[in-house]
């Protein structure tokens, strides 16, 4: 055997392992769900060819406001919170933790632990803290003055109550930000790459705390801003753990945290209708594409590299 073919075949040896697991476990069902979404299919006999029945389905109840417009509209007030959210947040926790003080080190860690604590011990967790009747932060708000609020036990959404009424996904929103540990690493990090220099130059000439975060830290921040944003809204779109154990895996109460992973779930796994179930996920799939380049396009404008 000549010396090139073998090496040849070494190098398809060393990278077979990966190509299968690729056609496996991600070319073979991406394929697959856009076929089955144009059929009916149940799993336990041969897909039915229908067409674009479930597409047209799914568009009747958007328009109806069932279901999927629900999960539709669940999943975007979730995404539109949290991912802003999480990333100023990060943003605040990683200046701060860079302020040098006595026990920065312990600060950090401390910081970072809830984001690798495991999400079901974190959802019981929250679900504590956010009951209606013993919860903590309803104690704390009751010791404010305050009015105590439904969180998981009420469908009422902050944005159409003047911020005033808060239920059950604002506090999946909450809990969410319970994990920005990983964000504001990555924050840490940047920081640490921006010149020092450059907050010299602007002190000399005057610039306040606030005008130096503002001209220096953000702009030199915002490569990896977009990029948590990027990370940040496939994740939030994603989300199902922590959403299907507060939820009751049903999207209670009455279907105010029904988000798009868990209709999809639902209908493949509990109404055991897959056809409907691949053309969810293959919306979703397009709603994430439509979204990710719509922040590539605008990042011309707002993220400064070097």
């Amino acid at each position: 055997m000549p010396l090139s073919v073998r090496r040849y075949l070494v190098a398809f040896s060393f990278i077979a392992p990966w190509a299968i697991g690729f056609v496996a476990l991600i070319l073979f069902p991406f394929v697959a769900t856009g076929y089955w979404s144009f059929t009916r299919y149940d799993m336990l006999s041969p897909p039915e060819w229908v067409g674009g029945h479930h597409y047209w389905e799914l568009a009747g109840e958007i328009l109806r406001g069932e279901d999927f417009g629900r999960a539709l509209w669940n999943t975007a007030y979730y995404a539109l919170l949290s991912v802003p959210l999480s990333v100023a947040l990060g943003i605040a926790l990683a200046v701060m933790l860079r302020w040098e003080v006595r026990g920065q080190a312990v600060f950090r860690t401390l910081f970072f632990l809830p984001s690798v604590a495991p999400v079901v011990a974190s959802c019981v967790l929250w679900m504590w803290i956010l009951d209606p009747r013993n919860g903590l932060l309803n104690y704390l708000l009751r010791g404010m003055g305050l009015a105590e609020q439904q969180w998981f036990a009420s469908p009422q959404e902050a944005l159409l109550n003047g911020g005033m009424a808060f239920g059950s996904k604002d506090g999946l929103v909450l809990m969410s930000l319970w994990g920005v540990g990983n964000f504001m690493v990555i924050y840490l990090a940047a920081l640490g790459e921006v010149p020092r220099y450059l907050y010299e130059a602007a002190e000399l000439d005057g610039a306040g705390p606030v005008r130096r975060f503002w001209h220096i830290t953000l702009p030199m921040l915002s490569p990896v801003i977009f990029f948590n944003l990027v990370m940040g809204l496939i994740q939030s779109v994603q989300a199902f753990t922590q959403i299907y154990i507060v939820s009751e895996g049903a999207g209670e109460p009455a279907k105010s945290t029904l988000v798009l992973s868990l209709y999809l779930f639902l209908q493949a796994f509990s109404d055991l209708n897959m056809g409907k179930a691949s053309a969810v996920a293959w919306i979703l799939f397009l709603l994430l594409l439509v979204a990710t380049a719509g922040l590539f396009r605008t990042s011309r404008r707002w993220v400064h590299y070097g």
